[in-house]
């Protein structure tokens, strides 16, 4: 073993530790993405070698963790990670990793909202490895953790792992999540996959599968066929039963849950094809003589489900039991965002209503008042857009969405809407479109549109476009989710979740609009956006999540650079201030 490491420790010359070690809030040779909660790397800093023969001991008694056990086995010799610095550290002769134990206390525990994903994991020098958590999930976590200390060094090939390294771990916040569009547009199973494996390294462990959109109606449900027959883009981009029971498999083992949408009453054209009967000004021009005061939807595609036709609930019903039969998830995502009253105004039967003085409030209620009591029957908590509530002129009472079986989802108005929903008892997830809108950035996608008439249309703040703005990393990775909130109202947030809305969107591009910017959420919500002192540290992380970003890309996953290569290899140089 000492002539095989010769070339190595030549190669990194004298072994001096270069960076210091304490805790959390210490750099290392090698990082993890998150950041651990607390690391700790004995000095002088060193690393065993990975013996050939290397295995990871995991129960049989939980099957996902005995798939991912094998699987990051395998990761470990398939990867061919080099960290842009070279790491100095101590190689130790004569010792060699042959496995990893992994240990949890509960192996039965579900996958569920709150399961308990701390972990422990310790590398010795002497070569022995353990990873210990309360449940499978959190073994998981440990997992990919002890993967990112790997790495391949010297002019050969030798196989790395850091030694006299202790983590002990734990996520700041349960709901860590990526919602990804599947309605406006279509994305092979194998794109859904990837993303899901990207996450689950990046410690999320929410998948929110926003199915369908006026746009279209993806997802064959063995009750209501012809959705999909008359509402998919085409035959060749529905999602089949065995594809949803595949990706639900996939999500489970690599402790990913994965959260069902289906939108409603708003966002529903695509279900015109099927029950024109059920949906009011399906096929209208979205915005009648380019007029926002009478828009009859938030953007092209026009079409709600009418509450007053009793199709409307036959179909809802079915489409609720096969979605909470197919999706085993303890969430169900019911949508109820942007309910424009120009679509339901220029229904004959709904103008009646509203001319023996109803309101479309009332008739928002009148549907939802309906749905909520059959998603929690299914033993479902009801998770919703903030509109549902706060929407200026359509929304519900509270006694029709109860605090304790709905969670509300916020988008708009940055942390203010936050405070308003948590201030009514509600349950929160954050997807503020200042912050964690991926989508924002790239122009708005009508066409003919004449703001683009103004040469000077493209200097102002929204560059033709609600969301004009792109949301760098920095912005992402910055954002205190529960900003302005006592600690009492903070409890209340579940986390949050970026948003990739795709009208501009599709499979050529999915990756680089994800990746590394979800990344940046993920460590804001598992260990924070702080250091031990209190102080923001997006500046300690660009050099790691550079790190990370190459390790992504070596994975298959096509993240975009976020600096030249130059800014990495001389640590500070790049900063805005020394």
């Amino acid at each position: 073993m000492a002539t095989v490491l010769l070339p190595l420790l030549l190669l990194l010359g004298s072994a001096v530790t270069l960076l210091t070690c304490a805790g959390a809030g210490a750099s290392f040779p090698v990082n993890v993405w998150p950041k651990p909660t607390s690391m700790s790397w004995a000095e002088p800093h060193a690393a065993v070698p990975v013996s050939p023969s290397f295995h990871i001991v995991a129960s049989s008694g939980n099957p996902y963790l005995a798939s991912a056990a094998e699987r990051y086995a395998k990761l470990l010799f398939r990867e061919t990670y080099r960290p842009i610095v070279r790491p100095a550290v101590n190689v130790t002769a004569g010792n060699a990793l042959e496995k990893l134990t992994v240990a949890v206390s509960d192996l039965a525990a579900p996958l569920q909202h709150g399961v308990d994903e701390s972990y422990t994991l310790e590398i010795l020098p002497t070569g022995a490895a353990t990873v210990t958590a309360a449940t499978a999930w959190g073994a998981m976590r440990g997992l990919e953790t002890f993967s990112q200390l790997s790495w391949r060094a010297g002019r050969g090939d030798l196989l790395l792992v850091a030694a006299g390294v202790r983590v002990e771990d734990r996520p700041l916040y349960p709901h860590r999540g990526l919602m990804l569009d599947t309605g406006r547009t279509y994305f092979p199973v194998a794109d859904i996959l990837r993303t899901i494996d990207a996450m689950a390294a990046n410690k999320m462990n929410v998948f929110h599968w926003h199915i369908t959109d006026s746009q279209s109606f993806p997802i064959v449900l063995p009750s209501e066929p012809s959705l999909a027959e008359k509402g998919a883009y085409g035959e060749d981009m529905r999602y089949t039963v065995e594809d949803v029971e595949h990706i639900v498999e996939f999500a489970m083992s690599r402790a990913v849950r994965v959260v069902p949408e289906i939108d409603s009453p708003g966002h529903t054209a695509s279900w015109a094809g099927a029950y024109p009967e059920a949906v009011t000004c399906a096929g209208k021009f979205w915005l009648p003589d380019g007029d926002w005061n009478h828009g009859l939807a938030a953007e092209p595609g026009s079409g709600q489900l009418n509450p007053l036709a009793a199709k409307t609930y036959e179909v809802i019903t079915n489409v609720v039991n096969d979605l909470t039969s197919l999706f085993p998830d303890g969430f169900y995502h019911a949508g109820a965002d942007e309910v424009t009253p120009g679509c339901w105004e220029a229904d004959p039967t709904i103008q009646a209503d509203l001319e023996r003085g109803a309101t479309l409030s009332q008739l928002l209620e009148r549907y939802v008042s309906a749905v909520h009591p059959l998603v929690v029957s299914r033993n479902r908590t009801a998770v919703y857009w903030e509109d549902v509530l706060l929407d200026a002129a359509v929304n519900v009472s509270a006694s029709a969405i109860p605090p304790a079986t709905t969670v509300l989802q916020s988008w708009n108005n940055g942390p203010n809407n936050t405070k308003l929903i948590v201030q009514a008892g509600y349950r929160a997830i954050v997807s503020s479109a200042s912050f964690y809108y991926l989508d924002c950035g790239h122009g708005d996608f009508v066409g003919n549109n004449s703001i683009y008439d103004d040469p000077n249309s493209d200097f102002d703040a929204n560059g033709g476009s609600w969301c004009g703005p792109y949301k760098t990393w920095q912005r992402v990775y910055d954002y205190d989710i529960a900003y302005g909130l006592t600690p009492e109202e903070a409890q209340l947030v579940l986390g949050g979740e970026v948003a990739m809305w795709t009208e501009q969107v599709d499979t050529t591009v999915l990756d680089g609009r994800v990746w590394p910017r979800a990344s940046a959420m993920a460590e804001a919500l598992w260990s924070g956006n702080r250091d031990a002192s209190g102080r923001k540290r997006y500046a300690e992380a660009t050099d790691r999540l550079i790190d990370w970003r190459q390790r992504m890309v070596g994975r298959g996953v096509r993240a975009e650079p976020i600096q030249p290569l130059w800014c990495r290899t001389r640590p500070g140089m790049c900063n805005a201030v020394q």
